[in-house]
């Protein structure tokens, strides 16, 4: 990535000269909306580069000759920006009034498919600010669940990311591409169906809105445990422009810019530029390099056509590319399993020479002999058209996005020659079109009905899995008999397999949702919806190289590794779902609310290579996952007790049937795992947040979840690692099973506990002429022991662990400058933990970040 470039084009940024108007004088006084003056707001003439301060008193006097009528732009820092129209020029003082920016109970939320009051809607739902995200330094989703308990999210890699809410949304661990997301993902109205979405740097966010709970009669997708709906800012007609530079240890840098301004009348347009690169925190101690770095490069372009009050079109268009060094998991620890002695993990290095590997995860160095590498471009096109009709909007937003993904794994996690590479290049392309009307039919009636369609084509190319030299050792089950051929030379050497697949889709949905003030302060709020999906699967697995023989036993052994698998699969299901709310809302301060919802998430197919029967031929029951079908029970109060003093608590109980979820097989060839679903599934929990903002100089905020998440029903799961080999007498005869009853076993990925807060303080204050505030923030979060296994194991969790981020500097309406440190304390912690491959008693860890720190400046203009 050449961040000269970006600098070149901040350096022009700055560098757009400014015109001279002639001078006729306006005077006015800026004021709070409680009628106090409002000191040293910004007071300038829209379309001109002219401007001036208000005094002490909140008072200006400004001078132009521009023609009738104009706009004055007033903003504060603090204050929404605010234009007020001029008509005449005369003696009258104006008064011109700002709202401060971050009214707790003011905020507006788009979650209904329409603009909203946050507090008065019977969701629970979470809402960050766009610049409150970047002063916390969370450019992404990954970054961005510190601030909300109820959101998980774990990443080995782009595309291995599980993003849930409450625990529930997406299989945990290794991605399987034919399952479909139960957390939606939306960035101005537009779905994202890939997990990979949420790796992406944010471009220009306004407010990113986390919204719990199934929501299916509201968006077009199936949202069965929640959604992001995030918007960007739009271009604007007057000239802005934003640059931002930050800088940190291990050569962290990070610079964003977008201009924005008018082209003709009624078109406006705006690009956005975003990059950062750092170095690995991980070192290689083979290849000499530094892994699990940063090297993305983002474009955002859009265009903004208002003709009229009524019509509004905003064009879109980004892409991201990422190349970072790759995201390598280290040796966590081994682990005995009910083997025999010889296939235990030290046995069976110590046999092909090599010591076993040294367990110190958090020393961050790794000895793998694969580079790692993790590439991918990600971006797409929109057109949202808004048309105003009778009291409410027709929206149409049309799409198109890709994913190219393009990946090297060191699958053994050592030095070994065992399983050295893992390669899953894919390539996603997606169109989805949505039709929606929402808005009021009466003054007591209103709600929002739409169509959804989404078509998805997700191919497989030429996805490779290879074994090296010392692979014979970890199949090897004894050294007599027909297993000691397994060591004959060049046996397995570059033995392998090449799939290339393709899942095509097609998700059509139906939906609607009303609310209804039945009785005075009672609101009643029905909805329904409609879904239709398809999916045809052609899964075409070769295997290639090892030792060229016609021996007929060598032969079977090489088949026992890796065997060619071809299958063709199509499945349609349908589903009607929806949910009733009674919401109470008495007066602006309280809104409690009760909500029952069914929900569904569609059918899954298996594309990472099936298990194999007696007969050595895939095992075609398992192509097929059933659909999750959802029923969901939630109360919710929203208060507001006194002036800026909000309190929300939630409490819900959501049970599933069928649960999708990803089952680690011991067999090569499907070592990312296949889908299976647990009969029945249960996640209640308790969710309390809270705001206090004290005039400008204090702001609080604190969340805590209580999540508890059981398989009620799971008849069939496999055996976690240290269980594999387990025997059970069945018939009088001692035999190895692979699965187990565990039922009652936590889910994985969830903590019974997790806590949020943050809290920031500032001051008046001026640095050199510019007048603003001095600010002192941080922000801690805590996460209680959770399983890191499909199936509850002893070794496969990850223990508690707490962090703590802050920054402290200075902010205009203009100008920022601060220094900001995350994971102050240094925390060593593991976001996921998971068996190696042949399940041998090794296992594997994904590193949180190391503490990081920096500085970072921001100007618009």
């Amino acid at each position: 990535m050449k961040l000269n470039y970006l600098s070149f084009f901040i350096f022009i940024l700055f560098s757009i000269p400014v015109t001279i108007y002639a001078q006729n004088p306006i005077k006015g006084v800026v004021k709070r909306t409680n009628g106090d003056p409002l000191p040293h707001a910004t007071v300038k003439i829209r379309g001109t580069n002219i401007a001036v301060s208000a005094d002490e008193n909140g008072s200006f006097s400004i001078n132009s000759k521009q023609e009738l009528p104009f706009f004055l732009q007033v903003s504060s820092v603090g204050y929404k920006p605010q234009d007020f129209q001029i008509l005449k020029v005369d003696s009258t003082i104006l008064e011109l009034t700002l709202v401060e920016d971050a009214l707790l109970d003011q905020i507006v939320v788009t979650s209904r498919r329409r603009s909203e009051v946050l507090q008065d809607v019977p969701i629970a739902i979470t809402v960050i600010g766009g610049q409150i995200a970047e002063n916390a330094g969370a450019f992404n989703v990954n970054r961005l669940k510190e601030l909300v308990p109820s959101v998980q999210l774990y990443a080995s890699n782009a595309r291995n990311t599980t993003l849930n809410i409450r625990g529930l949304g997406s299989t945990f661990g290794l991605t399987n591409d034919g399952i479909d997301p139960g957390v939606g993902f939306y960035v101005d109205g537009v779905y994202h169906a890939r997990p990979a979405a949420t790796s992406t740097d944010f471009l220009d966010i306004e407010q990113i809105e986390v919204i719990r709970g199934p929501q299916g009669t509201l968006f077009g997708k199936n949202t069965t445990a929640g959604a992001f709906n995030i918007t960007t800012t739009k271009p604007t007609q007057v000239p802005s422009a934003k640059a931002e530079l930050s800088v940190g240890n291990y050569n962290f840098i990070q610079a964003k810019t977008s201009i924005s301004g008018g082209i003709t009348k009624n078109l406006a347009a705006k690009l956005s530029i975003s990059g950062t690169e750092r170095d690995g925190t991980i070192w290689n101690t083979k290849e000499e390099r530094k892994y699990s770095g940063q090297n993305n490069l983002g474009f955002k372009g859009q265009l903004y056509f208002t003709p009229s009050d009524k019509l509004q079109i905003l064009l879109s268009g980004d892409v991201s590319i990422q190349h970072p060094a790759g995201y390598p998991l280290v040796i966590a620890g081994v682990t005995t399993t009910e083997r025999s002695a010889y296939r235990q993990y030290a046995k069976i290095v110590s046999d092909l020479g090599y010591q076993q590997p040294k367990i110190n995860p958090f020393s961050r160095e790794i000895n793998t002999n694969t580079p790692w590498r993790h590439n991918q471009s990600i971006g797409g096109i929109s057109a949202n058209i808004d048309y105003k009709i009778g009291n409410g909007t027709l929206t149409s937003t049309t799409a198109w996005r890709f994913w190219n993904w393009d990946p090297t794994n060191d699958r053994d996690f050592s030095e070994l020659s065992a399983l050295t590479k893992s390669q899953g290049n894919s390539r996603h392309d997606q169109y989805s079109q949505e039709f929606r009307y929402s808005g009021n039919i009466t003054e007591k009636l209103s709600g929002v009905i739409g169509v959804f369609a989404l078509s998805q084509n997700l191919q497989g190319l030429d996805q490779t899995e290879e074994v090296g030299k010392d692979q014979w050792r970890f199949v090897q089950t004894n050294n007599t008999g027909t297993q000691a051929l397994y060591s004959t030379p060049g046996l397995l050497d570059g033995f392998g397999i090449k799939t290339n697949s393709t899942i095509k889709s097609l998700s059509a949905a139906v939906f609607a949702q009303v609310d209804w003030e039945f009785l005075n302060h009672l609101h009643i709020l029905p909805g329904l919806r409609y879904t239709y999906d398809k999916k045809d699967v052609d899964y075409n697995r070769v295997t290639y190289g090892g030792l060229q023989t016609s021996d007929p036993t060598l032969l079977a052994l090489k088949a026992a590794v890796y065997s060619n698998q071809q299958f063709s699969i199509n499945t349609d299901n349908n589903n009607l779902s929806g949910n009733i709310t009674l919401s109470y809302r008495p007066n602006d301060r309280l809104n409690a609310y009760g909500t029952f919802s069914t929900a569904y998430k569609p059918v899954g197919v298996n594309v990472g290579g099936l298990p194999t029967n007696s007969a050595g031929q895939a095992d075609l029951s398992l192509a097929v996952v059933k659909p999750e079908y959802v029923e969901h029970y939630e109360l919710g109060v929203k208060t507001k007790l006194i002036k800026n003093l909000l309190i929300n608590v939630t409490t819900f109980n959501t049970n599933i049937k069928d649960y999708q979820t990803n089952v680690q097989s011991p067999q090569l060839g499907v070592n990312r795992g296949y889908l299976a679903n647990a009969e029945k599934v249960n996640v209640k929990g308790l969710e309390v947040d809270g705001s206090y903002q004290l005039e400008r100089f204090l702001t609080l905020n604190a969340a805590v979840a209580y999540l508890d998440g059981k398989y009620v029903k799971f008849t069939n799961a496999p055996l976690p690692l240290e269980e594999t080999g387990h025997t059970e007498v069945i018939g009088g005869t001692a035999t190895q099973v692979a699965f187990k009853d565990a039922s009652g076993g936590r889910l994985p990925g969830i903590s019974k506990w997790n806590i949020s807060g943050g809290a920031e303080f500032s001051v008046p204050g001026s640095l050199a002429t510019k007048v603003g505030r001095y600010f002192i923030a941080g922000d801690a979060s805590y996460r209680s022991d959770y399983s890191s296994n499909p199936t509850p194991s002893k070794v496969l969790n990850v223990d508690s662990y707490s962090l703590l981020n802050a920054r402290i500097g200075f902010k205009s309406e203009k100008f920022s400058a601060f220094v900001w440190s995350r994971n102050i304390a240094n925390k060593n912690y593991y976001e996921q933990v998971q068996a190696a491959a042949g399940n041998s008693g090794l296992y594997a860890g994904v590193l949180g970040d190391p503490r990081t720190y920096g500085a970072t400046l921001r100007y618009t203009f």
